[in-house]
């Protein structure tokens, strides 16, 4: 039977490839629940360096997956609280779990992103996008507000103008038209988006995995702290980093003039 979600690690790279494509690799509850997983184990796993996530088939991610069984439990009527408490502990978990993920999180979108998939893309440190690839904000196509950290990214990436108008209207953004905007890293043709994915997570891989962590919290808290926090929060992550192996590393090699060696530790 084919895994619905795959994962291998190559090169300290750990790979999440969503494998339902006649689905569009839309997630259910379980899916969702084993991406969140593979994310929390590449945090504390040391020898894990970079994780990138992509999908099989014509779509990255078409969201979350509206025909599957609900999670199991007690069957009861809902009540007031049920949805707002599913989404927190479901699709904004998902999101959570991307941005809180100690290491560097590519998207390798090489087709459809659309509502929660759209928003799992945008949550990831980079994003790279298959020419053939759309992000679609699709909620209001369904009489549905925006959930899974939707408008908390979008604005934060391109302003609440830009967010009202892909969110309002719900029209496919083509890959060339995300990376004008600020969604896409690079749009690199169909056959080199595995390449290039492979390329820049080993890059990171090699570099000092935990400047990177702490670099990753520094930015992803800036736009909600005032400049006193954010400084603050940044002598601090300079202090603990001082205290690592690829600091002193990355010091000795620079006064020896020679290529720094990383071990991520």
């Amino acid at each position: 039977m084919d895994q619905p979600v795959i994962h291998a690690t190559h090169n300290h790279v750990t790979w999440i490839t969503l494998n339902r494509p006649a689905a569009m690799n839309a997630l259910t509850w379980e899916h969702r629940e084993r991406v969140i997983a593979l994310l929390a184990d590449a945090s504390a796993d040391p020898d894990i360096r970079a994780v990138v996530i992509t999908g099989t088939g014509k779509a990255f991610c078409a969201g979350a997956d509206l025909r599957a069984p609900a999670p199991p439990g007690p069957e009861r009527d809902r009540v007031a609280g049920d949805i707002a408490r599913t989404i927190r502990q479901g699709a904004q978990r998902l999101i959570a779990a991307v941005l809180d993920c100690e290491k560097p999180v590519i998207a390798a979108v090489n087709g459809t992103a659309a509502g929660l998939g759209s928003h799992l893309a945008l949550a990831c440190d980079l994003t790279l996008a298959a020419e053939s690839a759309t992000f679609i904000e699709v909620f209001a196509r369904r009489g549905l507000v925006p959930d899974g950290g939707g408008a908390y990214l979008l604005t934060r990436l391109i302003g609440p103008q830009r967010t009202k108008e892909l969110m309002f209207f719900g029209d496919a953004l083509p890959a060339p038209a995300a990376e004008r905007l600020g969604l896409a890293n690079r749009v690199v043709p169909d056959d080199d988006l595995e390449k290039t994915a492979r390329e820049w997570a080993e890059r990171l891989a090699t570099g000092p995995t935990r400047a990177l962590a702490l670099t990753k919290q520094l930015v992803n808290a800036s736009l909600d702290s005032d400049r006193t926090t954010a400084f603050a929060a940044e002598a601090t992550a300079q202090e603990i980093n001082m205290t690592t192996a690829d600091a002193a590393e990355g010091v000795r090699a620079f006064t020896e003039r020679r290529p720094p060696d990383y071990q991520g530790r």
